[in-house]
């Protein structure tokens, strides 16, 4: 059976060069798009994407929903059908602009990969994700052993995590030079640091408690001071393999050299939670514990923008929308107190409302 079609891989490939290129789109967005094109090739019998009818739209649609996940043997969730049918969308719609297709397609007829109304609502619903309390990542950093180089580098990269809300794949390839211990700040440099969107900026440590900045220092001290590493030696390096008399692999210390994945630090996550008696709770999950943080202690939106900023984010909305959710139990608090008493200051949201209009050049609100 055939598995491919020449023309279309062909204008697939130029395709992936667009969102590449033109786009800048990641490499793991463009494998994204290549798995909903392959999962559509292979439905449809690799047919010439020339001869795309609504029809073949509409069934695709219909086999996609009752298409059982490889990995849970459950129909695949409205947020996967969501965003599959999302990339042959858009490929579509280039794909009509595109000279030998331009006669047989039109741009309308990408519209026929959308969800009803009903399911796009459900597949882009917002729902809460667990998060640990502050009071819980500290029991976790306390409870982590240090007998070794491994043990007191788990503990420190828990901490570090917390202490800078730094994302799994910043924190693998950091460099000694980039923490600035006398500053207390974090300076990650996208030209080296694998920051989101690969963009450069410096986070100062979060006031999560004195002892957690400690552990870090400590840290960084022993790599400088007791293993004489450089600027340039990894923050937090990978584990050297060696071959025990069992004849299986055994951690055997350090490696000079960064992780080349994220995956050892999630896994670190894993077993130091377990250990505490905690469920797990991963890397990033640490950005929601310090935003629910900047909450409690932010009391002017100069405050919490400086919080946000030191998050990684351009804009305060943005860690309103992704981090900030009210949790359930939060949110029925907050509603019952205030009904209880006024407050004796201006809210946090008017102060907020009032600094968007005067950076917007409006000197008073509208009616």
């Amino acid at each position: 059976m055939t598995q491919y079609n020449s023309h279309n891989e062909r204008i697939k490939r130029r395709y992936f060069t667009y969102l590449k290129e033109a786009s800048r789109y990641s490499e793991a967005t463009v494998d994204q798009v290549s798995q909903a094109l392959a999962r559509f090739e292979a439905d449809t019998g690799y047919r010439d994407f020339r001869t795309f009818q609504p029809e073949v739209a509409v069934a695709f649609k219909r086999h996609l929903a009752i298409h059982a996940s490889a990995q849970t043997r459950r129909a695949l969730s409205k947020a996967t059908l969501h965003s599959t049918l999302a990339h042959l969308k858009r490929f579509f719609h280039w794909l009509a602009g595109q000279p030998g297709y331009r006669a047989r397609l039109s741009y309308s007829d990408a519209d026929y990969f959308n969800l009803t109304a009903k399911e796009a609502r459900i597949a882009t619903a917002r729902r809460e994700k667990p998060f640990p309390t502050l009071e819980q990542v500290r029991h976790v950093i306390s409870s982590m052993p240090t007998a070794n180089d491994i043990d007191q580098r788990n503990r420190a990269l828990v901490a570090f995590t917390l202490l800078t809300g730094a994302r799994d794949s910043a924190i693998a390839s950091m460099k000694l030079k980039h923490i600035d211990l006398v500053e207390g700040k974090v300076h990650q440099d996208a030209r080296e640091v694998a920051t989101k969107f690969s963009k450069t900026f410096t986070t100062f440590l979060f006031p999560v408690g004195d002892d957690i900045p400690q552990i870090v220092t400590d840290w960084v001290n022993h790599l400088r001071g007791h293993l004489l590493w450089g600027n340039d030696d990894p923050l937090f390096p990978a584990t050297s393999m060696t071959v025990g008399e069992s004849g299986g692999f055994e951690a055997a210390g350090l490696k000079r050299a960064h992780w080349t994945s994220a995956a050892p630090i999630r896994g670190i996550f894993r077993e130091a939670f377990t250990r505490a008696g905690l469920p797990y709770f991963n890397p990033h999950s640490l950005r929601n514990t310090l935003v629910q943080l900047g909450e409690q202690l932010c009391r002017t939106p100069e405050d919490f923008k400086a919080w946000s900023q030191n998050l990684g984010h351009e804009g305060v909305l943005t860690t309103f929308r992704s981090y900030g959710a009210v949790g359930n139990n939060r949110q029925g608090e907050i509603i019952r107190g205030l009904g209880q008493s006024l407050p004796a200051e201006p809210l946090i949201v008017e102060q907020t409302v009032a600094a968007v209009l005067r950076r917007l050049g409006v000197t008073s609100r509208p009616g």
